[in-house]
């Protein structure tokens, strides 16, 4: 058994600042040696992955023009599995939803390029099938996030408030969630990250980021955790499910999403034996593997 099951990761104040609205930084879950060797993995995968993607930022999409995406990256690059799967941050994910044991649903490199368009306000868990809504991301800087370069910015409580809404950001112009009732008085709350802490926000917490007005990329690897027996509750294709044919109402369990906590020290998952296809993706600005 890991080490890291024998004790808390995160302090008592920081699961009631979670548990009250909706996100939290957990400071120095990753050390200064694994920042420096993770931010060169992800930006290699992400580099290799976007290779003959040489749209001018400019004619792009809104939504391109918010980051480049890269999902499932732990698969095809064996150099970022361990961040996917860092012991620390996915026991800090499991107590901050006060999970006995969690899995990965994926994780996706977001690099908010040098001038690139703010992120459009949204939740994440409308973009998935899974029925039960304790879910959880880790955003995980390279580089220090500020308010120039794109910091996330939280509406404290929007877990809670009993909304579940889909926002298309991926065409067009997305309608703004800001708007509905139940948030509108609900002002952003932005958190400038250092690296080496991981900032981490519920599923159903209303979440946006600025532009990146700076020269340099804002570079961002991110995991998304859910407790282990959730159901896929919808069936709306999603290759998190589809990969392995998990119908709706079963369990989500397949190598495609594997338990992230509790695992033995050291160990790590194999590579899914149902490949990671294109045609699984959706609007995610065609990094996919290749």
């Amino acid at each position: 058994m890991s080490e890291a099951t024998t004790h808390t990761v995160v302090s008592q104040e920081l699961v009631d600042f979670f548990d009250a609205n909706g996100y939290v930084v957990v400071p120095d879950l990753l050390t200064p040696e694994e920042i420096e060797r993770y931010s060169v993995a992800v930006t290699t995968g992400v580099k290799h992955r976007t290779r003959n993607h040489n749209i001018p930022l400019e004619e792009r999409s809104n939504y391109q023009k918010s980051f480049l995406q890269c999902m499932n990256l732990w698969e095809d690059r064996p150099d970022v599995t361990p961040l996917t799967f860092h012991p620390k941050i996915a026991q800090a994910a499991a107590e901050l939803i006060h999970a006995d044991a969690i899995r990965v649903w994926h994780d996706q490199a977001l690099y908010k390029e040098a001038h690139g368009r703010q992120t459009d306000a949204h939740q994440d868990h409308p973009y998935w099938p899974i029925k039960e809504t304790s879910s959880v991301t880790a955003w995980i800087p390279f580089v220090q996030s500020t308010l120039e370069n794109g910091a996330l910015g939280y509406l404290p409580g929007s877990h809670k408030v009993g909304m579940r809404k889909f926002v298309n950001i991926f065409f067009g112009e997305p309608e703004n969630i800001l708007e509905e009732p139940e948030i509108k008085e609900i002002e952003p709350v932005f958190v400038s990250v250092p690296p080496g802490s991981v900032a981490f926000h519920h599923g159903l917490t209303v979440h946006l980021a600025g532009a990146n007005n700076t020269d340099v990329d804002r570079a961002v690897h991110t995991v998304i955790y859910f407790p282990d027996g959730s159901t896929r509750g919808y069936p709306f294709p999603h290759f998190s499910v589809d990969r392995y044919k998990i119908e709706v109402d079963q369990p989500i369990r397949s190598d495609a999403t594997p338990i992230a906590y509790p695992r033995p020290a050291g160990d790590l998952p194999q590579r899914p034996d149902v490949p990671f296809a294109v045609e699984q993706i959706v609007a995610n600005n065609g990094a996919v593997p290749q």
